[in-house]
């Protein structure tokens, strides 16, 4: 029986590339001279430093331009609350998402439940199988995702005939 999975994966690697790219293009910028601007990878969380607010949207601008460059999708990011820090600077916290969590899971289930498609889906964790008889309805509910309004990146791998 045909299937395949639903995932939502961002490689590290590339985040770590496009985070070193901005952190070089910050110390040489003339407008972040003498500031306390910077970005720092750390397992799958990115802590942002900038001196105000005006500041912290131009790093964030400057990060998704470079995961951009790098092909990461930015849908990726789950940006936290900013903070004060020490000296009046600004803290943040960029959390790189891995998985689809249960909740959207649960709608993309039944989303594709809802299109009444002779296809099982089925939650494994933190991605989703589907499986049917026939190729093309595995195809008519990759092209369904591709339609959804997800805030994640999904991709479809492991198609097995």
């Amino acid at each position: 029986m045909p299937s395949f999975d639903i995932v939502s994966q961002t490689d590290m690697q590339e985040v770590d590339n496009a985070v070193n790219s901005a952190q070089r293009e910050i110390k040489q910028r003339y407008d972040f001279k003498g500031g306390k601007c910077s970005l720092e990878l750390s397992e799958e969380v990115i802590k942002v430093t900038a001196d105000d607010d005006f500041k912290l949207k131009q790093v964030h601008e400057l990060l998704s331009s470079w995961l951009t460059r790098r092909k990461v999708d930015a849908r990726a990011l789950d940006y936290g609350k900013a903070e004060e820090a020490s000296g009046g600077s600004l803290r943040q916290d960029i959390t790189v998402r891995q998985g689809i969590d249960q909740d959207t899971a649960k709608s993309i289930s039944k989303k594709i439940r809802d299109a009444k498609l002779k296809v099982q889906a089925q939650i494994q964790g933190d991605q989703l199988r589907v499986s049917g008889k026939k190729r093309d309805n595995l195809q008519e509910v990759i092209e369904l995702c591709k339609d959804l309004k997800v805030d994640l990146p999904l991709q479809y791998v492991n198609f097995r005939d």
